[in-house]
């Protein structure tokens, strides 16, 4: 492959991915000294003349949108060696994909961003264009001026004009987002596959999972058991096999859901969103984060007894035990500290208990053991001021075990399950390098924190 530091005025810095058919460098514009992403199409394509014209067709695409929801292409050219590349505006606030990957969003926000990104698709509509294939990875966002981010629609890698998909035979899309439509051979489509896919947007949202098969779609709550009547219609919906009867058009649906999530933010008490929405992304990040999807299998170590099982992370720095009956399921692949306001990205961490599926969800009764370390911060001061509204708070304490000494504070009477949820910030006995170390324990009966807390073990 040849190296590559310079397309035309566009000074390469950085390689930001790569799809099928292109990869996507970050580059900076000398000319009007600003930030640029140039897409170039891929070596081992150069000489596929239909692939070619598809690069192209994206290109073409993007531009006869002419809209702000929509990432624009401001120039085309080609290398020396004949492969094609355009120059499109830099989404510099990445993609909906890394946001759920810090865990889920509020219901509000995630209605919010679906609505958006429905408004985005109707300006593709509007041009006469289907996109065939929204999902997060290809929703962008760009900082603006007032500190807001703009939503942008990108990848139009598998879109066309609405008048060649009315014909189309090849089927296309992505498991979970794609209509019955799109992935039989000869149906044919119209906008109204892009809202199935939007519906599947904001399901991911809203519950942190991404939906089944188009007819075998697990009801929103199921997931989130509080989940209002009206945003489960509204998805469910969108979500219809039948293309008739979903939402006739994308505003259509952006309306609905933009009068849900006002109507959502208005019953919200003041004063509690900002740790409320902190703590259920640091518990959910957990359970979407590490793993696949669904609520998977249990992953248990080969040292148990007949009333504890131990656990550990796919790194195997974490291990811990937790009783039996706790350890029906696993995520273990890691989370993300700054969800609780710590600077780390992604750090090891796991969740074990007996229904992950309803771990995020206080008036469940889930029984389990959430363990995430943090190698900078102040994660104490973290911990102190998270909340649980609802819950009966019970106090902190101070706790000193041989390995680890911290605060652990409790709340008992939880809405809905009557159970309890116990916090911790830990830190080394021996103040040495180990990182910190967080712990959730959600229990319904007894208290089976000290134990739990005892047998932690983290492997520097």
């Amino acid at each position: 492959m040849h190296s590559l530091e310079r397309i035309g005025r566009y000074r390469l810095e950085r390689r930001l991915g790569s799809g099928a058919f292109g990869v996507v460098w970050l580059a900076h514009d000398d000319v009007l000294e600003a930030p640029v992403a140039v897409k170039v199409l891929a070596e081992n394509w150069a000489h596929r003349l239909d692939i070619r014209e598809r690069f192209l067709s994206e290109a073409r695409l993007l531009r006869r949108a002419d809209s702000n929801r929509v990432v624009q292409v401001f120039d085309i050219g080609e290398l020396p060696d004949d492969r094609p590349y355009f120059v499109m505006e830099y989404a510099d606030g990445g993609t909906l994909a890394d946001r759920i990957a810090e865990g889920p969003l509020p219901v509000a926000e995630a209605l919010r961003l679906t609505a958006q990104a429905a408004r985005a698709a109707a300006a593709l509509h509007d041009a006469g264009i289907v996109h065939r294939d929204i999902k997060p990875s290809n929703v962008l966002f760009r900082a603006s001026f007032g500190g807001r981010d703009r939503l942008l629609l990108a990848d139009l890698g598998l879109a066309k004009s609405l008048a060649q998909a009315s014909g189309l035979t090849q089927a296309a899309g992505s498991a979970g987002y794609a209509p019955p439509e799109q992935t039989e051979a000869g149906a044919g489509i119209d906008a109204r596959a892009d809202i199935y896919s939007l519906g599947a947007l904001g399901y991911h949202l809203v519950t942190g999972t991404v939906p089944g098969a188009p007819g075998k779609i697990v009801r929103p709550d199921r997931l989130c058991p509080d989940l209002a009547p009206d945003i489960q219609r509204a998805l469910l919906r969108a979500l219809e096999p039948d293309r008739e009867r979903r939402w006739p058009t994308a505003p259509a649906f952006a309306d609905e859901l933009d009068r849900l999530a006002a109507a959502l933010s208005a019953q919200e008490p003041k004063g509690t969103g900002r740790r409320r929405r902190t703590l259920t992304v640091v518990l959910a990040t957990a359970v979407v984060v590490a793993g696949a999807a669904g609520a998977g299998a249990a992953l248990l170590s080969s040292r148990q007894s007949a009333t504890h099982v131990r656990v550990a992370d796919t790194t195997g720095r974490i291990t811990v035990e937790v009783p039996s009956q706790w350890g029906r399921q696993l995520r273990a692949s890691g989370w993300a500290p700054k969800s609780l306001g710590l600077p780390d990205a992604h750090a090891p961490g796991l969740a074990v208990a007996d229904d992950l599926a309803t771990w995020q969800n206080l008036r469940s009764e889930a029984n389990g053991v959430f363990v995430g370390l943090s190698e900078h911060g102040d994660l104490t001061g973290e911990v102190r001021a998270l909340t649980h509204t609802g819950c009966h708070y019970q106090g902190a304490r101070t706790y000193a075990g041989e390995a680890w000494r911290g605060q652990v504070r409790s709340w008992s009477g939880c809405p809905g399950s009557g159970g309890s949820v116990t916090e911790a910030g830990l830190a080394p006995v021996d103040g040495g390098k180990q990182p910190q170390v967080y712990v959730q324990i959600r229990q319904d009966g007894g208290d089976a924190t000290d134990r739990i807390l005892d047998s932690l073990t983290i492997k520097g």
